[in-house]
């Protein structure tokens, strides 16, 4: 529990003091965020705004693990490196992306076609050393049942394990990346989910099947590291969001949101949870589904749409509301989730 503190604490003060830093080394080079001329007209005051922010939050949380398990004398353990692999390999995708955007002026990055090849590429990396790596007892990181809370009482073949976990992965940073359109909202949810696998797995840990075998046990690897990960990336979120929160003075991009979305895959199927993601990250799921309903509604009826504007955040821009509420709002939701 010493390493949960303190990931949590190296992770806050790493982006409240980097952060800071970030800003003043990205408006020095003039890396500014590019606004979508077609999206909400409130928003061409954030033009120029640092962006890439994400950077922060993933070096943050590596250092807090990092120095967590440093302090303590415990080794990393398997689910963990693969875990923060994952993290900072599509993190370094996002990266690429917004490099390309600010670099080139322009408020496209990368195509999608390369963008999906390189989530592929660190997915299936991910998903098969994850599959394959078996502890003293013969426990892997993933297994290939399907889960809610508990393993449900079927298992998928290998390929289709494989192809699953590629869905979450492109789902999950997919999500958080449309959630990510106003000051604080994406940020704010994260923390709220990743502080939701804070608990999850330390209660996982407490009841694993290694202390205390019973029909209600958890048959988790390495639960309390995970927790450890979990704490580091909540409070580099936490941290991140005092810069991010409105009117924000850096956006995370796609550095922050694909890698964050992609480790919130990553924690759903190492904690035998790929479904309870559907409700925990209930703001992203119902985000990404306003987005899927517009443009379904808008190809069936020849032009027609059900929002104003999709993401769903925007439709209530265009509502009226204030940018600020719409944010604490949807905190609200992603809280409940």
């Amino acid at each position: 529990m010493l390493a949960v503190l303190i990931a949590g604490l190296v992770g806050l003060v790493g982006t409240l003091l980097g952060t800071r830093f970030a800003i003043s080394v990205l408006v020095r080079k003039g890396y500014g965020q590019l606004i979508r001329d077609d999206g909400p007209t409130t928003h061409h005051v954030k033009r120029g705004t640092p962006t890439m922010g994400g950077l922060v939050i993933i070096v943050s949380t590596v250092a807090g693990y990092a120095i967590a398990k440093l302090v303590t004398g415990y080794e990393p353990s398997a689910s963990a490196v693969l875990l923060l692999f994952l993290f900072v390999g599509l993190g370094a995708i996002g990266f690429l992306d917004d490099w390309i955007k600010v670099a080139k002026q322009r408020s496209l990055g990368l195509r999608s076609k390369a963008k999906m090849i390189g989530q592929i590429l660190v997915g299936l990396v991910f998903a098969i050393l994850a599959i394959g790596w078996e502890d003293e007892n013969g426990q892997t990181p993933i297994t290939h049942a399907v889960s809610f809370t508990r393993d449900l009482p079927w298992t998928i073949p290998t390929v289709l394990l494989i192809v699953w976990v590629l869905l979450m992965i492109a789902g999950a940073s997919n999500g958080v990346n449309l959630t990510d359109g106003l000051d604080g909202l994406a940020t704010g949810a994260s923390v709220m989910v990743f502080g939701a696998y804070i608990l999850i797995n330390v209660w996982q840990s407490n009841q694993n099947c290694a202390l205390a075998q019973g029909p209600k046990c958890y048959e988790v690897r390495d639960p309390l590291d995970l927790a450890v990960v979990a704490s580091a990336v909540t409070g580099a979120c936490f941290g991140f969001l005092w810069w991010n929160t409105s009117p924000a003075k850096i956006f995370m991009g796609d550095t922050g949101s694909l890698s964050l979305g992609g480790l919130m895959a990553g924690f759903a199927l190492m904690t035998r949870t790929e479904l309870l993601l559907l409700i925990i990250g209930g703001l992203f799921v119902i985000i990404t589904f306003s987005v899927i309903l517009q443009v379904g509604y808008f190809k069936l009826t020849k032009g027609k749409r059900i929002f104003r504007m999709a993401p769903l955040q925007h439709h209530f821009e265009l509502k009226g509301w204030a940018e600020i509420t719409i944010v604490v709002r949807f905190w609200i939701i992603s809280g409940i989730c």
